[in-house]
């Protein structure tokens, strides 16, 4: 059974940089075929798709976010990485991270994605 958990801060401050990781147990994310996703959803928002890093570690990203977002990955811990640089309150949003087997930039319904972890709630605040 595949799992994913997020974990990271409980707390990050304005100017700072979110880095929250994501744990894959049941699925190697050197897997043919799979990518492997960071999503948020802010309060009272839709989900956004905020980037993905694929099974070759090539990374793709949302252009509104790209100049802040980078995602890389660990194939010995089997883990990726979400940094999110120069954060304000407006970034406070719960975070998920989450495998599909095709990129779709964008998340329409989210049985694309067939696994997801459970979320981590992010403030951001001083």
């Amino acid at each position: 059974q595949v799992q994913l958990r997020e974990s990271g801060p409980g707390l990050v401050k304005p100017s700072q940089t979110l880095s929250l990781t994501c744990a894959v147990s049941g699925d190697s994310i050197s897997a043919s075929l799979t990518y492997w996703n960071w999503i948020r959803q802010l309060p009272g928002k839709g989900l956004e798709w905020m980037g993905a890093i694929n099974f070759s570690s090539y990374d793709y990203y949302n252009t509104s976010l790209r100049s802040r977002t980078s995602i890389s990955r660990d194939t010995s811990k089997n883990q990726f990485t979400l940094q999110l640089s120069s954060v304000t309150p407006g970034d406070t949003a719960t975070y998920y991270c989450a495998k599909s087997r095709a990129l779709f930039f964008r998340v329409e319904a989210r049985s694309d994605y067939k696994y997801w972890g459970q979320g981590i709630q992010v403030p951001v605040a001083s």
